[in-house]
């Protein structure tokens, strides 16, 4: 049991250390400029590390008021993707005739791309509301939303009807009724497979809200700063907020396995 243990350790161990020695010898390299030798970059288009965090330090209450916008849109289409994936995946497990065909639908949606989706939300969001800030925030969150509720849909369905060998016909064998099955045994099956959904759906509600604020009626937002420093060759600032745009996809992501270790802890 102890060797196990000790296995166990060493491979998370170095799992969390690779990466780690990775992105420290990627930083030195492109702080010494040897990666821009490598690649035939220049300083401009390429800024250095320590030129980027200088900016993010000198423009904090900024740079912070627009990661406060993204989250909010990200957080929100996640939420709420995932709420109408999950109860796609339900209607779809109770009318499997009707339901599988839905869920075919919804993959399918995956295919169109968020950068066609979102001019489109746009225009059908603009008499939403007076604020342009009120309807531009509802437009990117709907892009975050059907990002979302694809792989949650597919996943939770998964959970509902990939039961453990026997388990529903013992149910059965107890005269348990259709909502007894689905509360007792189908609800409880499908938890793992909404965290690995949300495996899935947390770096992409990330990369939908970023997009999504490229094309959005109010200017705000990590996403929409990356695109107007670029435009204006500000490319040491835009640097600055595609480094806040990992810190907040990696954060999320952080927070979601640490949720994941304790609510599903010894079931993984």
């Amino acid at each position: 049991m102890h060797k196990k243990f000790s296995r166990f350790d060493k491979q998370s161990l170095t799992t969390l250390l690779y990466p780690i020695l990775f992105g420290i010898l990627l930083v030195v390299l492109w702080q010494t400029q040897l990666l821009h030798k490598m690649i035939g970059a220049d300083t401009f288009t390429l800024p250095l590390p320590g030129r980027i965090f200088g900016i993010i330090q000198d423009n904090l209450p900024s740079i912070l008021k627009n990661v406060k916008a993204t989250v909010i849109v990200a957080i929100g289409g996640l939420i709420l993707g995932s709420l109408f994936g999950y109860l796609l995946a339900i209607i779809a497990t109770t009318f499997p005739k009707w339901g599988v065909g839905g869920i075919n639908i919804a993959s399918a949606l995956n295919a169109v791309p968020i950068i066609a989706i979102a001019p489109i939300l746009n225009n059908l969001t603009k008499d939403f509301s007076k604020d342009p800030n009120t309807r531009s925030m509802l437009a990117k969150m709907l892009v975050v939303m059907i990002t979302c509720t694809v792989s949650m849909s597919i996943n939770a369905f998964r959970g509902f009807t990939e039961l453990k060998p026997y388990s529903e016909d013992l149910m059965k064998s107890y005269a348990a009724s259709r909502v007894t099955v689905f509360f007792k045994l189908r609800i409880p099956n499908s938890v793992p497979y909404v965290f690995t959904a949300l495996r899935v759906s947390v770096p992409a509600c990330v990369i939908s809200a970023l997009v999504s604020e490229y094309f959005a009626e109010f200017i705000v937002g990590v996403g929409r700063q990356i695109r107007e420093n670029i435009v204006l060759a500000q490319y040491a600032t835009a640097w600055a907020y595609i480094t806040v745009a990992c810190v907040i996809g990696i954060t999320l992501y952080v927070i979601l396995l640490i949720t994941e270790g304790i609510l599903l802890k010894g079931r993984r």
